[in-house]
């Protein structure tokens, strides 16, 4: 063993000083293990051996990190509105007084009323109702569990036909076959991948057939020679046939944003169920709706299945929170960043250039591209502003403002940091920039100057 081994300092001298005062004894334990691990590799390596106030302070610096759990809030000036790295759709304020109020003891499963056990549905299917016209409506923990669930309900040990074109992967290699996999049916993929008639579910129809599902291409799009029947079309079949059809729209959108389709023109085809999410063009928090008729919903709150899938009081109650918001006309923060206005971008832009500039930043406000993310209109960018910001070691700073507090994620074009002010806040733009001073202070000062050029479109994940 090397002398500058020798002189690491023990355990008990780690333990014992100052730092570590108030921390779990066993866990800084454990963490001065792995730190001294990795110091008297830096020591073979030829490093100098640190002291025992040095290695304690590392080992502090990890306690807290453990201790302080890994979840932060991040600034968002990415231009991805519904960011899955990022959490997706911001809650609405309304469902975060919600849900705080839901954290103490609540009537969760009790009618107040009569003092009897039940009613924790009662609210998220009487809002849909009125929302979308289904006669009820049950809660999951997000969409695919909504279509498991669905789907062994009515279809384990039978078929569900679908549409070749529509045997899509939503992402994490999750794809339809393994989920009608994973419900005990057997899928029947029929027609084409670019063209499904109606007469094509038709012929696939057999005695073991439960099920037809019809499922919306959200991560991309199927172009030119195409054709597919309508979903009111393959509601009628399946009432013909005595078969249940249901609809995986996905992202939840209650009007049909953009060229989404809507769930209230998918409860009025005449579909059985209809399957979306709550944390994409909905708004709200992550999970899995189920709207449609009283006998099918009912059907699928009877399985065992559901219990293993329900939601939690905290979030249920966002739910709820995000539904009566829509009901009363209001517009969750997602929707708000979709569909905010050149004007009001440029104005918002230019506020920040201006306090980067009283701050000795050097800022240009050029032209730009947000995306929706989530799966959401699939290749189509939406036009934004953006600021950019020169750097010397664009990459160092980045990694400085993600870790700094606030965290902030940009995106990195060139030699640039550029902020996309759609996914921004008024009250975070000095957040950020103070963020941003801390982040090249840390990186040891790198700066340039911005110039006006044209901006990368995104490379961000939603």
């Amino acid at each position: 063993m090397s002398d500058a081994r020798r002189r690491l300092p023990n355990m008990n001298a780690i333990l014992d000083d100052p730092q570590l005062d108030g921390f779990p004894r066993e866990l800084c334990k454990a963490l001065a293990r792995e730190v001294l691990q990795g110091v008297r590799q830096e020591v073979a390596d030829g490093g100098d051996a640190p002291d025992g106030a040095q290695v304690a302070s590392r080992v502090q610096a990890e306690v807290a990190a453990v201790l302080g759990g890994r979840a932060r809030p991040v600034i968002n000036a990415t231009g991805v509105v519904l960011h899955t790295n990022l959490g997706r759709a911001p809650w609405p304020q309304e469902a975060r007084d919600a849900a705080s109020r839901a954290m103490g003891y609540g009537n969760v499963e009790l009618d107040l009323a009569t003092g009897s056990r039940g009613g924790r549905l009662d609210g998220v299917s009487r809002l849909l109702h009125h929302l979308v016209g289904c006669e009820a409506a049950i809660v999951v923990n997000n969409c695919a569990s909504a279509v498991l669930l669905a789907l062994t309900a009515f279809a384990r040990d039978r078929e569900v036909l679908v549409s070749r074109g529509e045997l899509v992967e939503i992402g994490g290699s999750f794809r339809v076959p393994d989920v009608i996999a994973s419900g005990g049916a057997r899928l029947v993929d029929v027609g084409t991948t670019n063209r499904t008639r109606i007469g094509d579910y038709a012929a696939g129809i057999t005695e073991d057939t439960a099920v037809i599902l019809k499922v919306h291409r959200s991560n991309f799009k199927l172009v030119g020679f195409t054709e597919e029947p309508s979903a009111e079309a393959i509601a009628q079949l399946a009432d013909s046939a005595e078969l249940h059809a249901f609809y995986d729209l996905g992202s939840g959108s209650l009007d049909g944003w953009g060229v989404e389709p809507s769930v209230r023109e998918a409860v009025a085809s005449g579909m059985d169920l209809v399957l979306f999410s709550g944390d994409k063009l909905l708004g709200g928090p992550q999970a899995g709706l189920i709207a449609g008729t009283a006998e099918a919903v009912a059907r699928c709150r009877k399985h065992p299945l559901y219990r293993a899938l329900r939601v939690d009081k905290v979030t249920l109650a966002a739910v709820e929170a995000t539904l009566a918001l829509h009901l009363s006309g209001g517009t969750p923060p997602a929707l708000r960043m979709l569909d905010a206005s050149l004007d009001a971008l440029t104005e918002r832009a230019e506020r920040l250039a201006a306090k980067l500039e009283r701050a000795g930043i050097a800022a240009v406000v050029a032209e730009g591209e947000s995306q929706a993310g989530g799966g959401s209109l699939p290749g189509e960018g939406l036009p934004s502003r953006v600021v950019q910001v020169a750097l010397g070691d664009v990459d160092r700073v980045h990694r400085c403002l993600r870790l700094g507090e606030p965290a902030a994620v940009a995106r990195v074009s060139r030699d640039c940091l550029v902020f996309d002010v759609r996914t921004l806040s008024d009250e975070e733009l000095e957040p950020l920039v103070q963020a941003l001073l801390r982040a090249v202070a840390a990186a040891g000062g790198a700066g340039g100057e911005a110039d006006g050029g044209g901006v990368d479109r995104p490379e961000a994940r939603g």
